[in-house]
């Protein structure tokens, strides 16, 4: 028996790419902190997975998107100190998503908010020092068309400061 102790989090992201980067934002909380991470997030009360896609990329990039397709689940565990966890298991929905309007934006900044802007990188941009899980597996995706199925665990992961 481990004495890991699990949050759970649950979200939805979305992988917009254009002329071959993916777009990201510079991420202002949670584990993935001064990181950048893929457009997303948790749902709000009753909301459903798409309707939370659009809300969430808006919030956090300022574009309006079109969700093309549902690519499928993935997850990721890795140590993060909060509350009384050890740990995060964060369980990603991935959509393959394309711009259908609005211009990249700072981010209203409010409670909840953690984007502090969206940037479009190429893969030789982002390492594991720079980057999220979810935006590694993205480009993974990318170059592979495949999600794999077993959960990625980084047991070394360092959150930053």
């Amino acid at each position: 028996m481990s004495d890991k102790k699990y949050h759970r989090a649950f979200g939805v992201y979305g992988i917009c790419v254009e002329n071959g980067k993916l777009l990201v934002i510079n991420k202002n909380g949670g584990p993935y902190i001064n990181r950048y991470d893929l457009p997303g997030g948790s749902l709000e009360d009753g909301e459903a997975l798409s309707t939370a896609m659009n809300r969430e990329f808006l919030e956090e990039t300022g574009l309006e998107i079109q969700i093309e397709e549902n690519i499928g689940v993935i997850d990721f565990k890795l140590p993060w100190l909060w509350r009384n966890f050890t740990d995060v298991h964060h369980i990603a929905v991935y959509y393959s998503v394309k711009k259908v309007g609005g211009k990249l934006s700072i981010p209203e900044q409010f409670d909840g908010q953690d984007s502090l802007g969206a940037i479009w990188v190429s893969e030789k941009d982002v390492s594991l020092d720079n980057a999220s899980p979810l935006v590694l597996k993205a480009f993974d995706w990318l170059r592979t068309k495949n999600l794999g199925i077993s959960a990625e665990i980084y047991e070394d992961w360092k959150v930053l400061k």
